[in-house]
């Protein structure tokens, strides 16, 4: 079984940043994929970001492209979100998942592991 904690999330207001952490415990496979999440009240669960194994390839969806960073230390077993120019509408739970494999997916469905989620609540 494989637990995801996520930590990070908080009030902050429009145009500030928050970091997500999201630490890996107990039995994973050898190599995989993570990604960040995010539902908001009344809306579907979006990928906001995911990062191969090695971290040489990531997504970003286009509503968080230049504001927001994906990185991955797998010697600590530790995946991140650095979000920069916080809009309102960022305002989500925002949910770290992982997938067996190298390469990440676009799907919740690809996922077989998430964490509890944490809130991000930006005010305007």
């Amino acid at each position: 079984q494989v637990q995801l904690v996520e930590s990070g999330g908080g009030l902050v207001q429009a145009g500030g940043s928050l970091r997500l952490s999201c630490a890996a415990s107990g039995r994973t496979a050898s190599r995989y994929a993570m990604a960040w999440f995010r539902q908001a009240p009344g809306k579907e669960r979006e990928v906001v970001a995911a990062i191969s194994w090695s971290g040489g390839s990531t997504y970003l969806a286009d509503s968080v492209k230049g504001r927001f960073t994906i990185s991955r230390d797998n010697a600590k077993r530790t995946v991140y979100l650095q979000m920069n120019s916080l809009k309102p509408e960022d305002t989500a739970v925002y949910y770290c998942a992982a997938k067996d494999g190298t390469y990440y997916g676009e799907s919740y469905s690809e996922y077989a592991y998430w964490g509890q989620g944490t809130q991000v609540t930006v005010s305007s």
